[in-house]
């Protein structure tokens, strides 16, 4: 079965503005290129600075080795997917600056899943942080530089 291409899953996406979105992209190959320092801090200060969502808001994220979770509540200018597209492409442009790669980090596409109630949101932004822990990368999670939450 061969598998659809990111266009394909974009077909019948709706944005609403105003909606909460549990959105996740994943690195090139699943690799886990967000390890170091040099090269994470750059990639996380760009997906979560305030032009890459510009009237949206970025509740919360995480950046893992291989992947991205974040929160994002839509504003009224643009759909999720160009707001995604504009986050990616912002941290592209860090990565490549401090990398020794020319090509982009990221799998072409992104999941999102649009949450129906405060109590989601809340729920997702606990799963979202507690990522590192679960992957036993820290112990707790103020060790862990690549996240951040509006509601701390």
């Amino acid at each position: 079965m061969e598998r659809p291409r990111s266009h394909a899953l974009r077909r019948g996406r709706w944005s609403e503005t105003g909606r909460i979105y549990l959105v996740t992209f994943v690195a090139a190959q699943r690799e886990a290129l967000f390890t170091e320092w040099k090269t994470a801090a750059p990639v996380a200060r760009g997906l979560s600075a305030p032009d890459a969502w510009l009237d949206s808001n970025l509740l919360c994220w995480v950046l893992m080795p291989d992947h991205w979770h974040g929160l994002v509540e839509l504003g009224a200018g643009e759909s999720l997917s160009r707001n995604v597209g504009r986050a990616k492409a912002a941290a592209c442009r860090a990565w490549t600056r401090e990398s020794d790669r020319a090509t982009s980090p990221w799998q072409p596409g992104f999941h999102d899943r649009a949450l129906r109630s405060e109590d989601q949101a809340v729920d997702a932004a606990r799963y979202i942080v507690a990522n590192p822990i679960r992957a036993k990368l820290v112990r707790r999670l103020v060790d862990y530089p690549y996240w951040d939450a509006v509601w701390l």
